[in-house]
C-alpha cells in the first residue's frame, strides 16, 4: 500500500490514511510513504540555499520543515509516550540535515550525493510520524529503512535499481520486522543507497516506483497506490471536465498513459507488477469507498480508447536530407547523435527524405543540432504539444481515427504518430491549442 503525498499531507491526511490501513490488516499490509505534499519541494530549497552557501536561507527552511511535522505530530498524536518518541526523532533527523548542511555551505559544493541526502529527508520524516501515529492507534507496526532495501546503481538523482539485490534484500529486511512480531511494516518511497552505501533516489515520483519493487520483491497480492482521485480517469480532470473514472485497464495501457504524461502513475511503475503478474489498484485515499481502478493482463480487458494523455511542453524536429533516399544506415547515425548527447525522445515519423522526432522541452539539443547539421537540414520546433490516446488495439478500431482526427479540425497538425503496439495514437499541436484540443478529443470520444 503506497500512500502518496497529498494522502499523508496533514494529520487529517494521515488519520484516513491510518483508518484505510486498519481495514487491511488481515492482509499483513507493507505500506510505502511519501513526503508530506511539498515538503520534497521544500528540501529541494534547502539544497539549493546550501549550494548559493546561503546558511541563513537553509537553516530557516530547515526550522520550516521541523515545525511543520511537529505541528502535525502535536495534532495527530494525544500526548504521551508516542507524542514525545515522534517529536524526539523529528528533532534528531532535522538536527542532522541542519548540520549536514551547514558543512555543504562551508564546502560549497553541492554533489549528487549530497543533493540525494537532503532531499531524502520528507520520507524519513513522513515514515516516522505516521510510525508513531500508528502504533498510539494500537496498530502493531514495525519499521523498515528503505535505503537497506532499495539498491539502485548510475545517477543518484534518478537511480536505476539493482533488481536482484532488491529481490534479494526486501524478503529479508521484511522478515526482520514480521518475525519478530510485528504484521505490519511501514517503509518509504523514494529514497535508495547505492551499493557503495551512498545516498539515492529514484526521482521524482519515485515512490510509486518503490511500492511496485517492494511489491515484486514480495510475491504481493496486490499493489495499492492510494493518491488523491477516483482513479485513473479518462483524460486529467484538471484540464478536462466531465472526465470519468476507468474500471479496468490493461498493464500496457497504463504504461503508455504514465509515459505520454498521465499523472496518476510514476511512468516506470508497472514494469516490476508486470514481472510478476501482481494487479495494481489505483485508489483514492480521500474517497476510500471508491472502487478506483485496477491494472491488468492485457487478455483481461476490453478493447478500445481508454484515455487521453498529453505532454504539454515539448519540442519537435524536422530533419531532412535527400542523402537519405535509398541509402542505408542514415537512421542509425542519427540517433547516435541523440545517444551520444543522453537526448531522449519519444514520437519518431519517418518519409523518404525527413525524420520528425518530438522531445520534452528542456533537453539541450545545441550539440545535437550542430552535428545534424553537418549532413542535413534542421528545423526546431518549439512550444508544442502531444495528445495521445490510449487504448488496447487502438490503432485498429474503426472510425476511431476519423473522429480524432474530427477534434483537430480547426488547428495544425504537425505530426501523427501511431505506436507500433497500437496502443496509442499521438499528435503534435500547438500549445496554445492544447487545452481545446482536449476537451474536443474528449467530447467526440468519451461523451458523443
Amino acid at each position: 500500500m503506497k500512500f502518496g503525498g497529498t494522502s499523508v499531507a496533514d494529520a487529517e491526511a494521515i488519520s484516513r490514511m491510518i483508518n484505510i490501513v486498519e481495514s487491511k490488516l488481515d492482509k499483513n499490509p507493507i505500506i510505502v510513504v511519501s513526503a508530506m505534499a511539498k515538503v520534497t519541494d521544500l528540501l529541494y530549497q534547502i539544497a539549493d540555499a546550501a549550494e548559493q552557501k546561503d546558511e541563513a536561507t537553509a537553516r530557516a527552511l530547515v526550522s520550516d520543515l521541523r515545525n511543520r511535522h511537529t505541528t502535525v505530530i502535536n495534532g495527530l498524536i494525544p500526548d504521551g509516550p508516542e507524542r514525545e518518541k515522534a517529536l524526539e526523532e523529528v528533532y534528531r533527523i532535522c538536527h542532522n540535515l541542519e548540520v549536514f548542511v551547514e558543512a555543504v555551505c562551508t564546502l560549497g559544493e553541492l554533489t549528487p550525493r549530497s543533493k540525494a541526502t537532503i532531499i531524502s529527508n520528507g520520507e524519513r520524516l513522513s515514515s516516522v510520524v505516521i510510525c508513531y501515529a500508528m502504533r498510539q492507534r494500537g496498530i502493531n507496526v514495525g519499521f523498515s529503512d528503505a535505503r537497506k532495501m532499495i539498491i539502485v546503481t548510475g545517477d543518484k538523482l534518478k537511480g536505476e535499481p539493482d533488481m536482484e539485490a532488491i529481490q534479494e534484500l526486501v524478503p529479508k529486511k521484511i522478515a526482520l520486522r514480521t518475525d519478530a512480531g510485528y504484521p505490519v511494516v511501514i517503509t518509504q518511497g523514494f529514497i535508495a543507497t547505492t551499493p557503495e552505501g551512498d545516498a539515492a533516489v529514484l526521482g521524482r515520483g519515485g515512490s510509486d516506483y518503490t511500492a511496485s519493487l517492494i511489491g515484486m520483491a514480495m510475491n504481493a497480492e496486490t499493489i495499492e497506490i492510494w493518491t488523491d482521485v477516483d482513479g485513473v480517469k479518462t483524460a486529467d480532470p484538471r484540464r478536462v471536465a466531465n472526465t470519468h473514472s476507468i474500471e479496468r485497464i490493461a498493464f500496457e495501457e497504463a504504461a503508455e498513459m504514465a509515459h505520454f504524461g498521465a499523472k496518476v502513475l510514476h511512468p516506470l511503475t508497472i514494469a516490476p507488477a508486470v514481472e510478476k503478474n501482481i494487479p495494481v489498484k489505483v485508489l483514492n485515499s480521500m474517497n476510500p469507498t471508491s472502487p478506483g481502478t485496477i491494472i491488468l493482463q492485457s487478455d483481461q480487458i476490453e478493447e478500445g480508447a481508454k484515455s487521453i494523455s498529453f505532454k504539454e511542453k515539448i519540442l519537435m524536429l524536422n530533419i531532412f536530407s535527400p542523402k537519405m533516399i535509398d541509402v542505408s544506415g542514415f537512421l542509425q547515425r542519427v540517433f547516435q547523435i541523440f545517444a551520444k548527447h543522453n537526448v531522449s525522445v519519444d514520437l519518431i515519423s519517418t518519409s523518404e527524405a525527413n525524420i520528425s522526432i518530438t522531445m520534452d522541452a528542456g533537453q539541450d539539443l545545441t550539440q545535437v543540432v550542430e552535428e545534424l547539421s553537418e549532413f542535413a537540414e534542421v528545423r526546431v520546433f518549439d512550444d508544442k504539444s502531444q495528445v495521445s490516446i490510449i487504448g488496447k488495439n487502438v490503432a485498429n478500431q474503426r472510425g476511431l481515427l476519423r473522429w480524432a482526427l474530427a477534434s483537430l479540425n480547426n488547428v495544425t497538425v504537425y505530426m501523427i504518430s501511431q505506436g507500433a503496439s497500437s496502443v496509442n495514437i499521438s499528435f503534435v499541436v500547438d500549445r496554445e491549442n492544447l487545452d481545446e484540443v482536449l476537451q474536443e478529443m474528449h467530447n467526440i470520444l468519451f461523451e458523443y
